[in-house]
């Protein structure tokens, strides 16, 4: 599946239908949380953050997520994936520790999804 880089809007109707192409309930994402834009529809999260970094993003402001676009907008973010390990920059699992950071994918993301 192609990789889209979101810099405007997407809305959910096509997350759901990128999901029900590939994990059936979920679509993977990496948020830049410096330039505001995401990648989505990646087979893996490292697949994401290499469009991203080509595109000049730092490899400290890329955030892995998983979007479940059917859930509820409060539930629907889950701040999981491999590249968010980075013991040196303070985040020792896959689980974005830091709650600003979590807070600033979030804005993003309902910024950039439309229902």
């Amino acid at each position: 599946m192609e990789i889209i880089l979101v810099r405007d809007t997407i809305d959910r109707a096509t997350l759901r239908d990128m999901a029900s192409r590939q994990f059936g309930d979920m679509v993977k994402a990496v948020v830049d949380v410096e330039a505001g834009l995401m990648a989505i529809g990646g087979e893996l999260h490292s697949d994401e953050e290499a469009i991203l970094l080509d595109e000049g993003s730092r490899l400290s402001n890329l955030w892995g997520i998983n979007l479940y676009p059917e859930k509820p907008s409060e539930e629907w973010i889950e701040f999981d994936s491999m590249i968010n390990v980075c013991p040196s920059a303070g985040n020792r699992s896959r689980y974005v520790e830091n709650a600003e950071i979590r807070e600033a994918v979030t804005r993003i993301v309902q910024r950039l999804v439309k229902d």
